[in-house]
């Protein structure tokens, strides 16, 4: 049986998934499974995979049912004790899972381990993620997830290492939900159990523009209900809130340049005033067209490698 099982979900990835599958086969750590579901693929991606010959591969094929169910699906096909995610379009350094096996050596009981990551815009220079109050040699429990992922997420859906035992105990992904489901996993996980997590940088987030990836789908708007979700708990915890507040108010920003203003109006109304920076804040109040510019603006830097955050 081997240690680990890499779960990849697999959708129109036929751009990315060859350097995606290359960056798990130089792993220094070799004891794993790779399931990849096919979620109703109909570029060349399956063409791709069939030229890996590497008996560690399984392949299954679904209809298109979203990315919860194929993940849930594969978890349920896996011979393992310990879950890997990987997303068809992300890349994993060659130490990826020596680092994520090494905090669950060190910590054997957490719910969920993270690494720390970095984000790659439009083929540009590697960008660090940046954590609230976590230091750059941390390696070990996470005090408060909520407060450290102010910044960006602790958890990462291609940087994260899950005990089975977790899904037992908390639940799989939530298939009605398209979007915002790895967001609610994380916060019930975090809710439950402790999280471990290691600053060395191990793996890169690809984007590369909107259409690729799955955060960005016409399923977006499905985020409002992980608001709804959350919404008691959120109340009696003041980091939770903060984070959900954070929350809103990127979708919020998102739902005001769709011209969606019912939405808009309802999340920024939500928001408690102080979770938000001052930045943040004027954002929030800023009209569509302007939104829209600013983003433009944010896209033609990031294009020239610097990257413009409101929560930085």
């Amino acid at each position: 049986m081997p240690i680990i099982s890499i779960i990849i979900p697999l959708f129109n990835k036929e751009r990315f998934i060859k350097d995606t599958l290359n960056s798990v086969l130089r792993q220094t750590f070799l004891d794993y499974e790779i399931i990849i579901i096919n979620d109703g693929s109909n570029d060349n991606s399956m063409y791709i995979i069939s030229h890996f010959n590497d008996k560690r591969i399984t392949v299954y094929s679904n209809l298109n049912n979203g990315v919860s169910h194929a993940r849930n699906f594969g978890i349920s096909k896996s011979n393992s004790d310990l879950i890997a995610l990987l997303d068809g379009d992300d890349i994993w350094e060659p130490n990826h899972l020596e680092n994520l096996y090494s905090l669950y050596k060190n910590f054997p009981n957490c719910g969920l381990y993270a690494t720390a990551y970095n984000k790659k815009y439009f083929n540009g220079r590697n960008i660090k993620c940046k954590f609230n109050g976590i230091s750059s040699n941390h390696f070990g429990i996470i005090d408060d997830y909520f407060s450290a992922s102010i910044k960006d997420g602790i958890a990462w859906t291609s940087a994260v290492l899950i005990p089975k035992i977790t899904f037992d105990k908390i639940g799989m992904f939530d298939e009605e939900m398209r979007s915002g489901q790895d967001t609610d996993m994380w916060i019930r996980i975090a809710l439950k159990k402790t999280i471990a997590f290691s600053a060395i940088i191990s793996s890169t987030k690809i984007i590369l523009a909107p259409k690729y990836h799955l955060s960005y789908s016409k399923n977006r708007i499905d985020r409002l209900k992980l608001f709804k979700k959350h919404i008691e708990i959120s109340e009696s915890n003041d980091s939770l809130r903060k984070f959900m507040d954070l929350n809103r108010f990127s979708v919020a920003i998102e739902r005001n340049e769709a011209k969606d203003y019912s939405n808009y109006k309802l999340l920024a109304n939500a928001i408690k005033p102080s979770s938000l920076n001052l930045k943040q804040r004027l954002l929030l109040n800023l009209p569509s067209i302007l939104i829209t510019l600013l983003k433009r603006v944010q896209n033609l830097l990031l294009r020239f490698n610097i990257y413009v955050s409101p929560f930085k």
